[in-house]
């Protein structure tokens, strides 16, 4: 999956601290829910993935990537992709998701949002 893919998903969870309107975590939600897309948030809303409400296309990791690893290895639902944001992803975590046949992009939504806005 491409960032112009992921960008025609329409359920979102962003990782990070949602509630501080300096992280980019932050403005993402904001963002995105602006364009219309359908978000949650872990993090600092809830505090798992297994307590989001739906069917999860994209989970977008912008927090740090021990604790994106964390969520990811005590998550029960299904989800399409992970987005991981710079800054937002270490070795141990590629290895993860490389292991685990998780597909997953480098990317922002920030700019998916700038070029791919549906």
């Amino acid at each position: 999956m491409n960032l112009q893919q992921v960008m025609e998903q329409k359920s979102f969870v962003v990782a990070g601290d949602t509630l501080n309107p300096e992280k980019y975590a932050y403005k993402i939600k904001e963002a995105m829910i602006h364009a219309g897309y359908k978000v949650q948030c872990v993090g600092k809303e809830l505090a798992s993935l297994n307590q989001t409400e739906g069917e999860i296309d994209v989970l977008d990791l912008c927090i740090n990537p021990k604790k994106g690893l964390e969520l990811l290895k005590e998550c029960k639902k299904d989800f399409k992709s992970v987005v991981l944001q710079p800054g937002a992803f270490d070795d141990e975590l590629v290895a993860y998701l490389q292991e685990n046949k998780i597909p997953y992009i480098e990317g922002c939504l920030l700019v998916g949002l700038s070029l791919y806005k549906t």
